[in-house]
């Protein structure tokens, strides 16, 4: 008998769900990286009886892996050939190794088709979402290790300065994960711990933002090549240290976000569904607000790199200077804005180079002398032919007088 499979997504990830072999098979088929979907957990957290010892019992029954929703992931489902299957509303593939058949599946593409338990499927949604964000943090982790390489003694110790405030709540992070690890659970007890601690998060949050928000208003103040060369450089010193503050803030609310669905799990497993979703929104939400401010400080920097290629001729050291920690701060930005999940690109600016801004000084020097020239010429002959014109006008009025003269001196002779 083909042995069947569920597919789910919810935009950040693929939960695969069916017997332990096929979905073993499928993943192999497609050299896709998982993750445990973690199942037998949510048949701790459903306990006995009634429906919630049907929702059990289909755990018992499945294996589930958690893919990533990448580029990787979604070609290999788009490019997978898919068949009308035996029953409605399933499709069939055949998975080959070396033009050999190594079984058939059952590619199950509607919810219900097997696992039909509503509190189950909305344990499985609340899991997706668990994993995402582990392995959102986990990124984060890998970003601010690299980062921290990059700062000085003196920016790292500022940064630490700053991250200092969140120690505490990292600590109680950590102690209510380990305990979520032993008993399988969010106690009230454990969630008690960490509940006030996103306060902490977002007080520092805000205030890195009103930093880098601060450095782009520095900007936008200046006009001259050299104030700007100033801000940039110092943007570039300090922009860095502000990314890291902003990285492990997100990481520390995902951190919460984890043990909240966990705990709203395990006290109103009815409401999971809304909740997951609910926190997906003020997620994005946080996204759009670092996003905005980002986005602003690239904007300014592009701004001051324009300014400073079009006065190369006049600061042919401070110019390209600039123009590179533009480059190196929104590099910098962009790099975090991937870590985050934030899109967005931007190809980096080029410095004019001087010798190039002054040969196109001289061709339109040229240019503006050779229509110069053009228009004077212009001007001379157009003067010439109204001098021409005028002398000839003048001298038909002259002799008009001399003939009238002329003609009243004859006049006069003969009356006398």
């Amino acid at each position: 008998m083909p042995r069947e499979i569920q597919l789910f997504t919810d935009g950040d990830g693929i939960a695969i769900i069916g017997d332990a072999k096929a979905v073993e098979l499928f993943l192999e088929s497609e050299a896709l990286p998982s993750k445990d979907l973690e199942l037998p957990r949510l048949g701790k957290i459903f306990g006995t009886g009634g429906v919630a010892a049907q929702a059990g019992a289909e755990i018992a029954a499945n294996s589930g892996r958690w893919v990533k929703l990448a580029e990787e992931s979604a070609q290999a489902l788009k490019k997978y050939k898919l068949m009308k299957g035996s029953s409605p509303g399933v499709s069939r593939a055949v998975l080959t190794e070396g033009g050999k058949s190594k079984g058939f599946l059952q590619i199950v593409r509607t919810p219900g088709a097997a696992l039909t338990n509503p509190a189950l499927l909305a344990g499985v949604g609340g899991v997706m979402a668990q994993l995402a964000m582990q392995q959102a943090i986990d990124e984060i982790t890998d970003y601010l290790a690299r980062i921290d390489e990059k700062l000085d003694d003196v920016r790292r110790a500022q940064t630490n300065q700053v991250l200092a405030r969140m120690d505490g709540v990292d600590l109680a992070i950590r102690e209510a994960m380990s305990v979520r690890a032993s008993v399988g659970r969010v106690s009230e007890v454990t969630w008690s711990k960490v509940q006030a601690t996103s306060s902490t998060i977002l007080d520092t949050q805000a205030y890195a933002l009103r930093e880098l928000n601060g450095l782009a208003e520095k900007l936008e103040r200046k006009h001259k090549v050299g104030d700007l060369a100033k801000a940039t450089k110092a943007a570039h010193a300090e922009v860095d240290k502000w990314l890291v503050v902003l990285a492990r803030c997100f990481q520390l609310h995902d951190g919460i976000a984890v043990l909240e669905l966990d705990r709203v799990l395990d006290a109103s497993p009815d409401e999971l569904d809304r909740h997951r979703l609910g926190l997906k929104a003020a997620r994005q939400d946080r996204l759009e607000l670092i996003s905005r401010s980002t986005v602003r400080l690239i904007a300014r920097m592009d701004v001051a790199a324009g300014t400073a290629n079009t006065k190369v001729l006049l600061h042919p050291s401070k110019a390209p200077a600039l123009v590179q920690s533009s480059n190196q701060v929104s590099g910098s930005i962009i790099d975090f804005h991937g870590r985050l999940g934030i899109e967005g690109e931007r190809d980096p600016l080029e410095a004019r180079r001087w010798k190039s801004a002054a040969t196109e000084a001289k061709d339109k020097a040229l240019e503006r002398s050779a229509d110069g020239v053009g228009s004077a010429m212009r001007f001379g002959n157009e003067t010439l032919d109204r001098a021409r014109t005028t002398t000839g006008e003048f001298s038909r009025r002259i002799a008009e007088q001399a003939r009238r003269r002329r003609g009243d001196e004859e006049a006069d002779d003969q009356e006398a």
